[in-house]
């Protein structure tokens, strides 16, 4: 799809450029997703009344995904700004990871974090399922609250908050499993776009995370 529309946002390996009011389009710069897989998910957990963006399925292609926009900042930029406190950040977390794990076919997120919930007039819905497949729940909450950990366990500002949001994210602990905790530290160790520096955290955040289970 031709790009016309000015660039909104940027992540680790996509850009998102505005069409109009109503949609956008995310582009893989790095070629590590596949964009009508990922347009498939969502419109799969969507017609289960999933909080996710509509996707504009005919506009897609491996590397272009054409979705509905969004008004409103994401959970990280709330909290940021001071209109949601950590608490109520992890809170949401497992709210929305229960609510997935209840649509039929085991679908699992594995990047549900507070940068990719988006807070609407509507409620938070969930976006960036470039990794989604079907798989374990618990693995899902594995992947969640080590994202979370390698955060509380750095050295910047949001170390304090993302323990306290790790803490409300795990306090009902029973969906983690020992086997979900260990594919994701593995998976995570794998993931391309980390740095040496965050791979490193893995240790630290695993330790953090077995300190919430029973």
């Amino acid at each position: 799809m031709e790009i016309t529309g000015r660039l909104i946002g940027s992540g680790r390996a996509c850009d998102v450029y505005e069409i109009d009011d109503a949609w956008v389009l995310r582009r893989d710069r790095e070629g590590y997703a596949d964009a009508l897989a990922e347009a498939a998910v969502m419109e799969r957990v969507r017609a289960h009344g999933y909080p996710v963006p509509r996707v504009r399925t005919a506009d897609c292609s491996r590397s272009d995904l054409v979705m509905q926009r969004l008004h409103g900042p994401t959970m990280l930029a709330a909290f940021a700004a001071g209109r949601i406190d950590a608490r109520e950040a992890g809170e949401t977390m497992a709210r929305l990871l229960r609510r997935l794990h209840a649509v039929p076919g085991r679908v699992v997120h594995l990047d549900l974090h507070p940068d990719n919930v988006m807070l609407t007039d509507d409620g938070p819905y969930v976006i960036d399922w470039a990794n989604a497949e079907e798989g374990d729940p618990g693995l899902d909450w594995g992947m969640s609250a080590v994202i979370l950990a390698q955060v509380a366990v750095g050295d910047e500002p949001i170390a304090g908050p993302a323990r306290a949001m790790l803490a409300a994210l795990l306090a009902d602990p029973s969906a983690l499993t020992e086997k979900g905790l260990t594919e994701a530290r593995g998976r995570r160790a794998l993931n391309p776009t980390m740095t040496r520096g965050e791979t490193e955290l893995l240790g630290a955040a695993e330790e953090l995370i077995r300190t919430y289970l029973p």
